[in-house]
Parts: structure tokens; C-alpha cells; sequence
């Protein structure tokens, strides 16, 4: 049977670690070998703002090493993917460079919304019953070095998902510098996480009640081992949770270490991280956590063969995204009539002219999104909605989308009704965005949008049809049109101007 080597390369916050795996024809992957280090980046990049040149001397040297084992088995195919303790260091560009020259390794830095959105993935992979779990209000809580994700379901889709920077490295460092000068530091941490956590349940809890956890993170395995008369595999009562917060705050890091063969880096991290878990428990009422046991590495090999089509998941990650689109579209009294018939009325559009010109999967998503989103800056004032709806989309996190993809979308939205300028006076803006692209999505989103200037969905539906140099837009109705048709024609400039066809609005009266 035909396979292939794939290594999964993980830079994270605390460690250096590889994944060799062996991927099947079967859709199906196996782990061969790995190799790991610790190596506490985060530290300097949570309090110095950048990484050190001792710093990134180690990762080129243990990049160099890994380099060598994936010579010995012949690799040609890897995925090496960076985290926060890279990308929010000042000198991020320098690291990369360096890496890449004295390695030959290219590592890629994941945003944080596509770091989460591989741990996902990875976990949809590992887990058949994944499925069954997140049928029910589930929080997914993701705990990193930097940061906490919370991404709550409900009926199998995501409908929340929040970034908090209470990481923990980053609690545990910025704590340690006050926790010697006044009391315990696991009160002292406790009061801070929740700060954050009690936020959170404010905002997007309230009333709602979470029936289930799952808690993903460096150290969740590391903490099942210290309370092996448990037997913990992949689900924790509340009581034994209890039991294990007990223990870690009764010892000090370095017995942890010590009498539970845990890296002490790794066993410094325990306390943080039970005090995050801890408190989003006493804020959700929840009764038992899931804790998996899924590391970045068979994430990366997850996302590796989903990229690929390699593997089928029994989960609709885009329902995912479109489930939050539509969420933060809720949280902003959008007009949900009017958004959706524009979404659909756009993807109409879309799949007429993707092929010949050039547009993929992603950028339909993408449009669709900025349909569902290009009103949402109304709920801060109607005088500047579209520049508002720019920071909204370009502020809030989409699991799935990368930052790029992100702000694709945030300036579609702005650039609907908007003036597009050339590229060459807004290119400082655009932070990396692909400008046609922002171009070629807002001139379908002005014609999807301008089909309901009324807000009254007058049009029952259109046929799109692309012919001699024209874009034909049937509408059905049966009513009066007058203000849509009247607005069409300036609409319908941009978009030659921007796919060198002209759109022309035919009307097809219903009886």
C-alpha cells in the first residue's frame, strides 16, 4: 500500500517538539517517532517584547537536529509552524530569517485564530465521538502559553469563540514578580484569572448552561499524572477535579517535578493552569472536563491531510465558521433577512464568474462572511456604518480565517459602499491583504447588496448568467423594483471596472 513520511514541526511557547508520522493511502496516519525539548520562548517574549539571541541560537539548534532526524527517514514533506511566543515577538521577521538561513527550515507563524482552528481539527480527528460531545452546550477551552481560547457549541456548530491573554506563561511570569510580596500566590493568581473568566460569562454565558468541557493544552497530560490512584483517562469528574487542584497548590513546583517525572519548566506551568480550568468550572457549572490527550503535532498531521483532501472528518468545519458569522451578526441586531438574501444573492454572482476568473473556495467563504457582516457597524451609528463594520470584522476573531483572510473580509465590507482608492495609496492598510482580491469580492458584494437596497426582499430570487461580455441578473418579482434598478447602474461601473464585464439587471415579473 502506497505512503508517504510527513514530519510535523511544533515552535511553541515551552517547547520544541517534532512528530514523524507515516500517512496511508487508507486516509489514515501513524506516528513513527518524535522528538521534543523543552524551551521556554514565551518567557522572553511576554516580558522583554522580543526573542533573545540565545533564544533563537537554540531553536536553530534544535531545528538543525530535527533537520538531521528527518534525513534519516528520508522527509521531504513537513508543515513547521510557529505560535505566540514567536509571533508576538518584536524581532519575529529576524527569527524567521535566521531560522530559515541557518536551517533551511521554513517555519510559518499561525495566528492565533489558526492555531486554535488546527487544534480543533486535530481534536475532531483524534476523537470519533466528538460529534456526540458538542451536541449539547460544550465549552472548548484552550489554554497556551500567551493565551486562553473559549469557543463554546451548541447542536454540533461553533457559535463563540474569544481570545483572553491569560496564558500560562504569561500568568505565571507577570504573578511571580508580586506573588513573594503579598500572600499566596494561588489566591493571588485565582483573583486574577477570574477577573477574565467572569468577563467572559457576563458577556457570552449569561443565563446559558454548559453541560460539558473540553480542555486542551501543553500540560492537560501532564496533569492527569499527578493523581495516578484516579486512573484518569479521558474524563474528569467535578471531585476529582478538586482533588487535583488540591494537590498542585499543596506543592511546590519542584516536588511536583520531582515525584511525578514531570519537566520542572512543564511542572511550573501546573498552577496556572489549574486555576484557569478552575475557574471557568466555578463560572459554568459544568460537571465533568474531557481532557484528551491530543498534542500540536497530530493537529499539524490533521490539518496536513485535511488541506490535502486526505482524510474525510465527520464534522462541517465551514458550518463552523458560518455559524459564528451569523452569531456576531446576531450580537450586532443585523437584519437577518436582508444579510442572508444578500449572502445568497452574492454567491449567486460568485459561482458564475469564479472560474474564469480565478477565484477559489476560501474567497467564497470569505464573501459570503462579509455579506453576513457588512452591516454590523450600523449598531454603533448609522452615519459611518461601513468603517465601523471594518473595525468590528477586523477585531473580533473568526476560528478558520487567518489573520489576512480576516482583514480581506474587514476591508470588503468597508469598501462596499466606499470608494475603492488604487492600491498604491491605501497598499500601507492593507497590512499584506491581497488588494484584487478585496477588489473582486466588494464589486459583487455592491450588486448582491444593492438587489435589497429596501430591506424588503422584493426580489423572490435571480438567475446569473454570463454571456457576450455580460453579466445577466434575471430577477423574479413581482412588485416594484424601481429603487434597486435605479441604484444598479452605479454599481454595475465598479464592477467593470473591476472584471471587465458589464452586470445588466433584467426583471422577470412573477404572477
Amino acid at each position: 500500500m502506497a505512503y508517504k513520511m510527513f514530519a510535523a514541526i511544533y515552535v511553541g511557547s515551552s517547547e520544541i517538539s517534532m512528530k514523524i508520522f507515516q500517512v496511508n493511502g487508507r486516509k489514515t496516519f501513524r506516528q513513527i517517532d518524535s522528538v521534543s525539548r523543552i524551551l521556554e520562548l514565551g518567557r522572553d517574549t511576554y516580558r522583554e517584547g522580543k526573542l533573545s539571541r540565545e533564544s533563537i541560537k537554540m531553536i536553530c539548534e534544535e531545528l538543525e537536529g530535527l533537520k538531521h532526524k528527518m534525513e534519516e527517514y528520508k522527509i521531504t514533506e513537513y508543515r513547521a509552524y510557529a505560535t505566540s511566543a514567536v509571533r508576538e515577538a518584536d524581532n519575529m521577521d529576524l527569527v524567521l530569517d535566521v531560522i530559515e538561513h541557518t536551517t533551511g527550515i521554513r517555519v510559518q507563524v499561525l495566528s492565533n485564530s489558526e492555531q486554535r482552528y488546527i487544534s480543533f481539527k486535530g481534536l475532531v480527528a483524534k476523537y470519533s465521538d466528538f460529534h456526540q460531545v458538542v451536541s449539547k452546550n460544550t465549552a472548548f477551552v484552550d489554554v497556551g502559553a500567551g493565551s486562553v481560547q473559549i469557543s463554546l457549541f451548541d447542536k454540533n456548530n461553533l457559535v463563540v469563540t474569544e481570545n483572553i491573554p491569560i496564558g500560562a506563561v504569561r500568568v505565571r511570569d507577570y504573578l511571580a514578580l508580586i506573588g513573594h510580596k503579598s500572600g499566596r500566590l494561588d489566591e493571588i493568581m485565582a483573583d486574577y484569572v477570574d477577573n477574565d473568566i467572569v468577563s467572559f460569562r457576563n458577556i457570552y454565558l449569561k443565563d446559558k448552561e454548559i453541560k460539558n468541557i473540553i480542555a486542551v493544552g501543553e500540560v492537560v497530560s501532564s496533569l492527569k499524572k499527578i493523581v495516578p490512584e484516579l486512573s484518569i483517562k479521558d474524563v474528569i469528574t467535578r471531585a476529582q477535579f478538586d482533588a487535583m487542584y488540591k494537590r498542585v497548590i499543596s506543592m511546590p513546583a519542584q516536588e511536583l517535578a520531582e515525584k511525578y517525572g514531570i519537566p520542572y519548566e512543564r511542572a511550573t506551568l501546573m498552577l496556572p493552569n489549574i486555576t484557569i480550568y478552575q475557574s471557568f468550572l466555578n463560572n459554568c457549572k459544568a460537571e465533568e472536563m474531557y481532557v484528551p490527550d491530543v498534542d500540536f503535532c497530530e493537529c499539524i498531521v490533521a490539518n496536513y491531510m485535511d488541506e490535502g483532501s486526505r482524510v474525510v472528518f465527520n464534522h462541517n468545519f465551514e458550518e463552523d465558521i458560518l455559524a459564528t458569522a451569523n452569531n456576531i451578526a446576531k450580537r450586532y441586531r443585523c437584519n437577518r433577512n436582508h444579510v442572508e438574501q444578500t449572502a445568497y444573492f452574492a454567491l449567486k454572482i460568485f459561482d458564475v464568474v469564479r472560474k474564469p476568473f480565478g477565484l477559489d473556495k476560501m474567497q467564497r467563504l470569505q464573501l459570503q462572511i462579509a455579506a453576513l457582516l457588512h452591516e454590523c457597524g450600523n449598531f454603533i451609528n448609522l452615519h459611518d456604518g461601513a468603517r465601523n463594520s471594518y473595525y468590528i470584522v477586523a477585531n473580533t476573531e473568526i476560528l478558520g480565517l487567518s489573520h489576512k483572510e480576516r482583514m480581506e473580509v474587514a476591508n470588503v465590507v468597508k469598501y462596499n459602499p466606499l470608494y475603492l482608492p488604487s492600491k498604491d495609496k491605501i497598499s500601507a492598510e492593507l497590512d499584506g491583504c491581497d488588494y484584487i482580491v478585496i477588489a473582486k469580492l466588494a464589486a459583487i458584494l455592491r450588486i448582491a447588496n444593492i438587489l435589497d437596497k429596501s430591506h424588503m426582499q422584493k426580489i423572490e430570487d435571480i438567475s446569473v448568467t454570463l454571456k457576450d461580455g455580460k453579466l445577466i441578473i434575471l430577477a423574479k418579482t413581482y412588485e416594484d423594483i424601481s429603487l434597486e434598478a435605479g441604484l444598479f447602474e452605479a454599481r454595475a461601473d465598479f464592477f467593470e471596472q473591476i472584471y471587465g464585464i458589464r452586470p445588466v439587471l433584467r426583471v422577470k415579473r412573477s404572477v
